[in-house]
């Protein structure tokens, strides 16, 4: 048995030498080379591929499966003249015994200069897709079809899948590689350059470390990126399972929507693809661009299907400011130049290919704290959707400042009002004369254009809410807007101890916009909403306005210029300011009584019950025809208007008063029962921040008052000399010709 060991053995050894003696003499004695044409031939016709081979062939046979292939070309036999690929060397080798047992063992893999110019024609057809495909006949169909073998029917019996090839690579290597892909349609090109790529041993089931760099770049918009990245790879292919471990993506980015800034960008996080799940997750997240800074996980469900998003992401403290700025973002020009410096958010995700949604949203932005959804629920309408609540907002923060042209304008119009103040005393000097300057800007207020494609839906609840230095509390507003129609369903809060209600809407589909509003105050104090807005109230009280109003245009003035609809308003328990009434009528009574004031008033104000009245406004002027005023003493009753384009007014009001109803009254000022009924003229004009400090007595109604009680005087006299002398019919005829 021993002899029959060692001959077995013996015999074994020789035929390996055989083997090894034949391997080498097919690789020393057989030369690839000189089969060119055949095995380009074998291409064209197995794999309807045009591969011409311009280096020479190298290759082994035992104990490796060798090949190595210089300058290489690949095209369509469609365009033969246009290659696809082009290679300057591949280098490979399997080992021949394991592929009997359906393993591939492979030393390393060597990929040197390859370049894919990969492109579609206008039809949308790639010059690589007909690769593979049966070639084509002269009539157009497959060639040989009539003498292509009948298959043979195959066993209905069950059968055992195939055992999946077993891989066992030492290492691949591609280097100097380029991708060039353009589409002849759209015109887009991509291009990915510089290519090099290495891994560690590839074995499944292992982990195999791997290094991948390339520069990238797109012609729409033209944009550059330097990236790299480094993971450790492994896959299971018969649990349908990939994964990228300790992921590492770095790099720069720049191009036209950078406008000339970088973006450093670095990703990091563990990946996994799960396609029997149909689950890929991106677990342990961590992103940073430039100064951004954040951390997430995000899971794709349904892959099969239509992929839905899952996930949360939370962003650490910015200054988004800068950070737009950096990614080449022209901010509007605002207000405050600190907006929009501190910023932090942690959110869920929630989406699909065609939306993304911020689902409970914690925003903080510039010291107020928001909470709610913001959703993009189409990207390619733009369909945003927004509920949120939030603490606080001081919107004028983030609008734009007033313009130079403005500031003059309004620096024009506060000489004039000034000299004007300064000229009106206790209403000893002359009527002041109706202001000239314009008081409103013509800087445009709307993005028009961006307004005429928003898709929105938005309800906000705000604790505190301020523009135009209006501070609001409680405020709730819902608002609409779709294809250049904006709809404020309602916005209503808490203004000053009071409320209000407004509904508006803008239609931005014309060339010029148009708006309408109906709004509704109650018990507002007015001397704070002007005290808000800059100026010295002229009066005080609790008011209650109802307005319905439409007007056009995109700026202040164009929109003051085309003000048009009605409104009422009252004005409870109030006072004006800075003027007393009973000082001047008093002066008007002293004057018909022939006498002088032994003394002034000292109150600054004119106390009022009631002020009530209606406004018709056209093209920017508020006429009043209604004018009504409880004053204790008096009763005031006028009309006239307000010119809202200069913030004029000019007034004629008709005042009936007591007199001094004081403890001391004033000698001059006693009404006797001649003055009692007698309607007092006063005429008010002049610039609106004035108020009753724009009013005078009016002479020509003063005229008219004397001239009556001339008449009413002689009419006493008369009494007096006829008696019961003539008819009651002539007296009354006598008494009425002198109140003519």
């Amino acid at each position: 048995m021993k002899a029959f060991g060692k001959i077995l053995g013996l015999i074994f050894l020789g035929l390996l030498l055989i083997i090894v003696a034949a391997g080498f003499a097919l690789t020393h004695l057989f030369d690839p080379n000189d089969y060119k044409d055949e095995i380009q031939q074998l291409a064209r016709d197995k794999a309807n591929l045009e591969l011409t081979l311009k280096g020479d062939i190298g290759w082994s046979l035992f104990p490796w499966l060798g090949l190595e292939l210089h300058q290489a070309t690949l095209a369509s036999p469609a365009t033969p003249e246009k290659p696809f690929a082009d290679l300057d060397m591949i280098g490979l080798s399997v080992r021949v015994l394991p592929l009997l047992r359906r393993e591939v063992q492979m030393s390393d893999i060597r990929v040197v200069g390859l370049n894919l110019d990969l492109q579609r024609d206008e039809k949308g057809k790639g010059n690589w897709e007909d690769i593979g495909r049966p070639p084509q006949s002269p009539e157009g169909g497959p060639e040989n079809r009539s003498a292509a073998p009948t298959a043979a029917p195959r066993p209905t019996g069950a059968e055992e899948p195939a055992r999946p090839i077993k891989l066992d690579i030492d290492s691949l290597t591609l280097s100097n590689a380029r991708i060039d892909y353009s589409d002849a349609k759209s015109g887009r090109q991509f291009s990915a350059e510089g290519i090099e790529l290495t891994t560690g041993a590839i074995r499944e089931g292992a982990s195999i470390p791997l290094k991948l760099s390339a520069f990238f770049g797109t012609n729409q918009p033209v944009m550059r990126a330097k990236t790299e990245l480094t993971a450790n790879l492994r896959f299971e292919r018969a649990l349908k399972r990939y994964q990228l471990e300790d992921l590492k993506l770095n790099g720069e980015a720049s191009g036209e929507p950078l406008k000339g800034k970088t973006l450093a960008f670095n990703a990091q996080g563990q990946l996994l693809a799960d396609l029997a799940a149909n689950v890929a997750e991106w677990n342990s997240l961590k992103l940073s661009a430039n100064e951004l800074r954040a951390l997430g996980d995000v899971k794709l469900r349904d892959l099969d299907k239509t992929p839905r998003l899952e996930g949360g992401l939370s962003i650490a403290k910015l200054d988004l400011r800068a950070f737009l700025t950096g990614l080449g973002v022209e901010l509007p020009p605002m207000s405050d130049a600190t907006a929009l410096q501190k910023f932090e958010l942690v959110t869920r995700l929630a989406g699909s290919p065609d939306s993304l949604a911020l689902e409970g949203l914690n925003l903080k932005l510039d010291g107020s704290t928001y909470t709610g959804r913001i959703a993009v629920a189409d990207f390619a309408s733009r369909a945003l959707r927004i509920q949120l609540k939030g603490d606080k907002l001081d919107l004028d923060r983030y609008l734009p400042p007033k313009s130079k042209a403005s500031q003059d304008a309004q620096s024009a119009r506060q000489a004039e009002v000034k000299g004007t103040v300064a000229a009106a005393s206790q209403g000893t000097t002359p009527l002041p004369n109706a202001p000239t300057q314009l008081a409103w800007s013509e800087t445009p207020m709307l993005p028009v254009d961006p307004l005429r494609k928003l898709d929105l839906e938005a309800t906000l609840d705000l604790g505190q809410f301020s523009v135009d230095k209006l501070p609001m509390e409680d405020v709730s507003l819902k608002a609409l807007g779709k294809g250049g129609l904006l709809t404020l369903e309602e916005l209503r809060g808490d203004l000053f101890d009071g409320n209000f209600t407004v509904s508006a809407q803008l239609d931005v589909r014309p060339a010029v916009p148009l708006l309408k509003a109906q709004k509704r105050v109650n018990r507002v104090p007015v001397e704070k909403l002007l005290q808000a807005r800059g100026q010295k109230p002229p009066v005080r009280g609790q008011l209650d306005l109802t307005a319905d109003i439409t007007t056009s245009g995109n700026s202040q003035k164009a929109w003051v210029d085309g003000l048009n609809g009605t409104a009422s308003f009252v004005l409870n328990d109030g006072a004006l300011l800075d003027a007393n009434l009973e000082q001047q009528l008093c002066q008007g009574i002293a004057t018909l009584n022939r006498k002088t004031l032994s003394s002034t008033r000292s109150s600054a104000e004119t106390p009022f019950r009631e002020l009530k009245g209606s406004l018709v406004f056209n093209n920017g002027v508020a006429s009043n025809q209604d004018l009504r005023a409880s004053i204790p003493g008096l009763s005031v009753k006028g009309d006239g208007a307000v010119d809202l384009r200069v913030l004029g007014l000019d007034y004629r009001l008709g005042v009936v008063i007591e007199g001094d109803k004081s403890d001391m009254p004033d000698p001059a000022c006693q009404v006797n029962e001649r003055y009692v009924g007698i309607e007092w003229p006063l005429r008010c004009r002049g610039p609106l921040e004035l108020g009753a400090k724009a009013c005078r007595l009016d002479k020509d109604g003063m005229g008219k008052v004397a001239a009556r009680l001339a008449g009413d005087k002689l009419s006493e006299k008369l009494e007096e000399k006829l008696g019961d002398k003539v008819s009651p019919e002539l007296k009354d005829a006598l008494k009425g010709l002198f109140k003519q």
